[in-house]
């Protein structure tokens, strides 16, 4: 049985992996892409860390929200900007800001 099971695996493995051979070796053509998903599992480790207190946003519209803030404060972390430094010159600017070039005050 052992046997059996190791083959079946091995070819579940290879029909998978050949059929997805342009996306396996993409990262062979751009140097920018890394090999393994480390670096994306590292930076949602907060979030899976603080699960317990994202349970209760108060309601869906809160959980959204929740999302949009911790993706404009990783966003600004990955572009080597102080989050806390952006967000008060944005929460400063925003009042006599023009809505039509909201897409200034992104990090």
């Amino acid at each position: 049985m052992g046997r059996t099971y190791r083959v079946s695996i091995g070819k579940a493995m290879t029909h998978y992996i050949l059929t997805r051979w342009v996306a396996f070796t993409r990262f062979l053509d751009d140097g920018r892409i890394c090999m393994s998903n480390n670096a994306a599992e590292r930076s949602l480790r907060g979030i899976a860390i603080g699960g317990r207190n994202w349970n209760f946003c108060g309601s869906d519209a809160g959980g959204h929200l929740a999302a949009a803030i911790y993706t404009l404060i990783k966003t600004a972390k990955l572009n080597d900007v102080d989050p806390q430094a952006w967000l008060a010159d944005v929460l400063a600017r925003l009042p006599d800001h023009p809505a039509k070039h909201l897409d200034e005050l992104l990090p």
